[in-house]
């Protein structure tokens, strides 16, 4: 690592130094093997081309002696930290490679290549020639495109270079649907691809608007350095630029290259370029030309850095990077920002991608100075100098990292080294990436992470050859490509820096370039994937990262230390990760080592070794059972080895299980084709399906299944799903092979391509098949329909996509009859995976544990979301039936309805593992709820449309012709409705049927707990006022009528009265009408009944008429009825006499209780109002009057307040009342009259009186010790402000009320 390669040796040295390599070592070919690497190139390796390109499928080279011989090592010790194999380059780009070799000296022949994430292209350049192709594609499918550099960029001003000189070019791809999302490239590879190249040297620039149409677009070429942009370098804000740094300005090599699209044009894009001597050139180009200009802001700054003179800071040769600064959140789409490394700092620029084309500088920081909690301290012992190498930003935008060199001495043995480390920077918090504003942006985001703390000096060039990248996994990992063609990654694990070296032979080629696996989760990167000289794509597993990595050594190794080399044991030793990387296929056992390290990142139980040996034993224990049939011992052998102490997935009986249905096929491979790969699929799902079988005859024979019956009920179930999904994978390739012969028949509607690969099914397939690639690199080389096929158990992955990418398997683009077909397609094979379940499930049911509480695969949110994304997709598409003949619109609603069934019952069966489980359950059912009323009353209207269809078309209207024909359509959604309690849809049935019969069987039939469709049929009988219907329905079905008329008082006194139950009905009745407004008619529904006075009034008339006509009639429950009719009175003439206002407004319709209506009349002073105060007083309860005598005696405060006593008591003296005229005028006084009311002779009251509460006089003179010091209405009185002087005219009125005598006979005519 970090180090220049040395000369290569040539291919007879080396195989010389194989033939001298002892027969044991490892590193040495088998006897066959060498005798290949000795025959020529194509007669030796076995199914080699004539070209004598090695088959894809073929180990080529040294690369094939490091495959141990048979009987090594197991897979998963071996093979745990090696590279995978994923993909060979395309066999133009091996022709032109052969071709080149040819023709010059090995040592004169130079190839260049990258790899572009965000596109998943790579490319190679190799003589004149540019290859582009997708290296995520499978080989059968994979195209390249072929550009030609052209011959006069070749040689422009004072360098001179050979077309076989490639790796003097950058390339950038530019991807004009880069606004889009990219997931649909899975399915059909894109084909709107611009590239942008330049020469470093020569600063030529070229351009191709369409790499796919290159014979139609000819390539655009410019030159950064022309006459018209040298006055750009004459002056700088007014300062003139020496002669010196104008020469540099025109000998300056290109460091980077960034390209973007421009919105809003037809490929057009601008690409930024900065060269070794400060200059950042702009491009603008388009197909119609290129507008090259030198971008002024800020180099004054980068042409003084070799002012500086601090020999500690390196200034030749910056600035070294360009990236662009990809953050989430950004709405701007006409305005990137990107970063620019130089020599001491970072800067960030921001340039509009539209009108002129501005670049502004936004903000820089110093990454090398004198305060080290910004960056790099400068000025430290032993430090001589500095490099800053390269610079990566994280995928969120937020993380930078930035690769640093630094050239010490030690000062104790006066020896040098090169220290390598990885800074890493953030933006602080609270600063807004979009706009940040402020003088510190950035801070440290942990401390200076050492990769080599002492390794070999060398010199500037191969320092600036080194590149970085992060984003791949693991987590927080960095890629460190060296110029001389090695990879090493990074990782900050566990307190410390592990390092992995990616390092292949001399014959493979050198590293040209890493990339990313696109993940299939958008949050996150995928596995690191690395572009070779000559042995095409190979990925770097997460697991070989993290078991692989070793601590940094005290020197680098170069490819003259590396592994690869014969002749350096002694290091090989030192850094033996290096070593023994073998291009492999991946087999069965390949799918566990991306599982295996997701559940040690993730929290899922990891296994322990003891694991590892049941596995191992069980493995071995059925092996001998399919030989010999014996199963003796069995069950101890497996107790003893503690197999049965393990639940779920990491059981070692459901992982074996897990082993067969994975099993990869050894003899699939990606260049014989898709028919040839399809044609053996059938035949592979066989022979799983019977091994599974034998597997399970195994358990049974060896009691293992009744062991596991009792104590691991999860393990046994999950073994049984495997043989559902088996079965379900048959049957989803005999309905793909029953779709393809139908299409092959025909044509295909949209793409036109080959029947047995094509339609919306294969493109499923596609898609799952990718999403399990990426997720396991060491699959990457699988064909994607061969990894579908083979990974049984994650079937459910079928559903996840159809939830996450149905838009790119049915695109808007497609007419709107071929929706329909591919919408029908992916919901038969839903349909057909649900069903195979149900059926395997059905034929070994013997087989099953007790199922209580465990959920179905089937039954998981994954599915059903996957179900509903299909199923709501097919609602839309109901809108448009229209288009479609009768029998496309039966068939699209014979699909539909058969999926909503399917989703229906996963739901079901969900549910009722929840509720087995005493789970809450209240959400899920919400949603199941919903979406069932949403699929079947959608469906039930397409039946009511097909119906109105046939009646239009049919001369004669005919009511039985249109009955019969609903009744048909609408059979099976009965069936389903009727499974599923839709309520709804079944009466809606049975109401345009007009068939009682069919009501009532189904009334029958759907009795639940709470009624069932009895009570909801009741409801709509109520709603729709048909009160005598409801009532002769409930003949038939009492119990339930009671319990529906329970929830529904209103309609339960009818009910009694029908009965001839009066007095029922009467306190029924009573209760209505006095019921809170606030307080729900029924217990279980949400709804209120809402009454207003008018209709409280007349529930209390019949309320006692009711009593009236039964045969016992209570004369006490009579008298509190009338006495509630009289308040109900009382607040109708109290809300008549208050002044509208919203007040009243808001208590107009609401039933008031007693005490609110009292201090309803407090509240307004009106003598009316405060006389009926007394009046609500006489009709309620003795308790109710003991309970508020404070508010009684306030009533009597009211009314004396009514009159002017003062006033009163003054003209009894002036004028000289009479006794007559006294009476006459005391009588006309509110005292008075409440006196009358409360104490007269004709005081009416329901329950007690009010002596009892609050007497009319005191009994003595004496003040009473009671807790309520006003004992009676006198003393109530004797607080008035008017009473010292009015207080006798005030008793006497009182006095006069309560007696009750007519004036004549108190006072006789004289």
């Amino acid at each position: 690592m970090f180090s220049p390669a040395t000369k290569k040796s040539s291919l007879s040295a080396r195989k010389n130094a194989a033939v001298k390599r002892d027969d044991n070592s490892q590193l040495t070919p088998v006897a066959e093997n060498r005798r290949q690497l000795h025959d020529s190139p194509a007669a030796g390796v076995p199914n080699r081309p004539a070209t004598g390109t090695p088959a894809p499928w073929t180990s080529r080279l040294s690369v094939l002696a490091r495959i141990p011989p048979k009987g090594g090592e197991k897979l998963g010790e071996q093979d745990a930290v090696q590279p995978v194999y994923v993909g060979e380059f395309p066999q133009v780009v091996r022709e032109a490679q052969l071709l080149l070799s040819k023709d010059h000296i090995p040592g004169d022949v130079s190839i260049s290549g990258g790899m572009d994430k965000d596109t998943s292209l790579a490319w190679i350049i190799c003589g004149n020639r540019v290859f582009i192709w997708n290296y995520l594609s499978h080989g059968a499918s994979r195209k390249c495109a072929v550009l030609d550099i052209p011959s006069t960029t070749m040689e422009i001003g004072d360098t001179v270079k050979s077309s076989f000189h490639s790796n003097s070019w950058l390339v950038c791809v530019v991807n004009w649907n880069s606004l889009k999302r990219n997931a649909r490239r899975v399915i059909q590879q894109s084909n709107s691809v611009g590239v942008v190249i330049c020469n470093k040297k020569t600063r030529t620039l070229i351009f191709w608007p369409d790499i796919y149409n290159v014979d139609r677009i000819s390539p655009l070429t410019c030159v950064a350095f022309s006459e018209e942009s040298e006055s750009a370098y004459l002056h700088h804000d007014g300062k003139s630029i020496s002669s010196k740094q104008l020469q540099q300005g025109k000998n300056g090599s290109i460091n980077s290259l960034i390209a973007s699209a421009i919105p809003d044009t037809t490929n057009g894009c601008i690409a930024l370029a900065c060269s070794s001597n400060g200059v950042l050139w702009q491009f603008l180009c388009s197909p119609s030309g290129i507008e090259c200009k030198l971008i002024e802001h800020g180099m004054l700054s980068l042409f003084s850095q070799e002012s500086d003179h601090n020999p500690l800071v390196a200034s030749k040769g910056y600035p070294r990077s360009l990236i662009w600064h990809t953050f989430g959140g950004s709405s701007d789409d006409y305005t990137r920002q990107f970063f620019l490394l130089t020599n001491h700092e970072i800067q960030c620029f921001a340039v509009k991608l539209s009108s002129d084309f501005d670049v502004s500088q936004l903000w820089s920081h110093e990454i090398i100075g004198t305060d080290g909690d910004f960056g790099i301290q400068k000025d430290l012992a032993g430090q001589k100098k500095i490099w800053p190498l390269d610079l990566a930003v994280d995928s969120d935008g937020k993380v930078i990292t930035i690769l640093i060199a630094i050239f010490c001495k030690d000062r104790v043995t006066s020896s040098s080294y090169t220290e390598y480390s990885l800074l890493t920077m953030q933006y602080k918090s609270g600063v807004d990436i979009a706009k940040p504003i402020g003088e510190k942006i950035l801070e440290k985001k942990a401390p200076i992470q050492v990769i080599i703390p002492k390794a070999r000096v060398e010199d500037e060039e191969f320092l600036f050859s080194m590149r970085l990248s992060v984003g791949g996994k693991p987590a927080g990992s960095a890629i460190i490509l060296s110029g001389d063609g090695t990879a090493t990654v990074s990782h900050y694990w566990r307190n410390s820096t592990k390092l992995y070296q990616f390092d292949l032979p001399y014959d493979a080629g050198k590293v040209l370039d890493a990339s990313v696996f696109p993940s299939s989760e958008d949050s996150e990167g995928g596995a690191w994937a690395v572009l070779t000289e000559k042995a095409g794509v190979w990925a770097i597993p997460e697991r070989a990262v993290l078991l692989g990595g070793v601590e940094p050594p005290e020197r680098s190794l170069s490819r003259k230390g590396s592994s690869n080399d014969g002749s350096s044991q002694e290091e090989r030793r030192n850094f033996s990760v290096a070593g023994n990387i073998a291009p492999r296929r991946a087999s069965s056992e390949a799918w566990d080592a991306g599982n295996r390290q997701r559940a040690g990142l993730t929290g899922v139980p990891r296994r322990s070794p003891q694991d590892e040996e049941s596995e191992a034993l069980l493995g071995q224990l059925f092996h001998d059972f399919l030989l010999s049939g014996q199963v003796d011992g069995v069950l101890d052998k497996l107790k003893n080895s503690r197999a049965f102490e393990r639940e779920g997935e990491i059981n070692v009986f459901t992982r074996t299980s897990k082993s067969i249905i994975d099993t990869l096929a050894k003899h699939w491979t990606t260049t014989r084709g898709a028919e040839m790969v399809l044609s053996i699929v059938s035949a592979q799902l066989g022979e799983k399906q019977q091994k599974h079988q034998k597997f399970l005859q195994f358990l049974a024979l060896s009691k293992c299944h009744e062991e596991l019956c009792s104590r691991q009920r999860q393990s046994l179930h999950i073994v049984m799903e495997h043989g559902e999904k088996l079965a379900g994978m048959i049957q989803l390739r005999e309905l793909q092979n029953m779709i393809s012969n139908a299409t092959a028949t025909g044509f295909d509607s949209y793409s036109g391509s080959d029947a047995r690969v094509s339609g919306s099914l294969w493109d499923l397939i596609q898609l799952v098949g990718e999403r399990a690639r990426r997720n396991t690199v060491l699959l990457m080389d699988r064909d994607n329909a061969e990894v579908f096929y083979s990974k049984v158990s994650d079937l459910e992955e079928v559903f996840h996509c159809l939830e996450r990418q149905l838009e790119y398997i049915i695109t808007e683009e497609m007419s709107i009859v071929v929706q329909f077909q591919r919408a029908c397609e992916l919901s038969n094979a839903c349909v057909t995976l649900f069903r195979a379940a149900m059926q395997y499930k059905s034929e070994n049911h013997l087989w099953y544990p007790p199922l209580e509480g465990l959920t179905p695969w089937y039954s998981k949110s994954i599915v059903w979301s996957g179900l509903w994304s299909v199923a709501s997709f097919m609602l839309q598409l109901l809108n448009e039936t229209n288009r479609l003949d009768d029998s496309a619109r039966l068939d699209f609603y014979a699909n539909l309805e058969t999926l909503s069934e399917v989703l229906l019952e996963s739901y079901s069966n969900a549910i009722t593992a929840k509720v087995e489980r005493k789970e809450e359950q209240g959400t899920l059912l919400e949603e199941y709820w919903k979406r069932r009323d949403t699929l079947l009353d959608s469906l039930y209207q397409q039946v009511k449309k097909f119906v109105q269809g046939k009646l239009q078309d049919s001369a004669e209207e005919n009511e039985e012709q249109s009955k019969d024909i609903l009744r048909k359509l609408s059979s099976r959604l009965l069936s389903i409705a009727k499974r599923h309690e839709s309520y709804q849809t079944m009466w809606s049935i049975c109401c345009d049927l007009n068939d009682s019969e069919l009501l009532r069987s189904l009334m029958q039939e759907s009795m639940g707990p709470k009624g069932g469709f009895c009570c909801f049929v009741f409801k709509q009988l109520s709603e729709s006022k048909q009160f005598s219907k409801l009532l002769r329905l409930g003949e038939e079905f009492q119990e339930e009528l009671t319990m529906f008329l329970k929830q529904h008082p209103d309609l339960l006194w009818l009910h009694e009265v029908f009965l001839h139950q009066f007095h029922l009905a009467s306190e029924i009745l009573h209760g209505l009408s006095i019921a809170k407004d606030e307080r729900p008619i029924s217990a279980v529904e949400s709804s209120k009944l809402k009454l207003t006075l008018a209709d409280r009034k007349h529930y209390l008339n019949l309320a006692i008429i009711s009593a009236k006509a039964g045969d016992i009639c209570d004369e006490l429950k009579m008298k509190r009825m009338e006495a509630d009719l009289n308040i109900l009175r009382l607040q109708e003439e109290i809300l008549n006499l208050i002044p509208d206002n919203e007040v009243k407004q808001s208590i107009v319709k609401q039933l008031l209780p007693p005490v609110d209506l009292i201090e309803l009349c407090l509240k307004i002073q009106n003598r009316e109002l405060s006389l009926r105060a007394f009046d609500i007083f006489s009709y309620t309860s003795a308790s109710f009057l003991r309970s508020n005598t404070s508010l009684l005696e306030e009533c009597w405060r009211n009314a004396a307040n009514q009159d002017d006593w003062e006033t009163l008591h003054q003209n009894s003296i002036i004028e000289g009342w009479s006794d007559e005229r006294t009476m006459d005028i005391l009588s006309e006084t509110v005292l008075f009259q409440a006196s009358s009311k409360c104490y007269g002779p004709e005081a009416e009251t329901f329950e007690g009186s009010f002596d009892d509460v609050l007497p009319l006089r005191q009994q003595s003179s004496e003040v009473p010790i009671l807790k309520n010091t006003n004992s009676s209405v006198e003393a109530v009185l004797m607080q008035h402000k008017d009473f010292p002087d009015a207080g006798k005219l005030m008793l006497t009125a009182i006095t006069l009320g309560a007696v009750g005598i007519p004036c004549n006979e108190w006072y006789p005519m004289q």
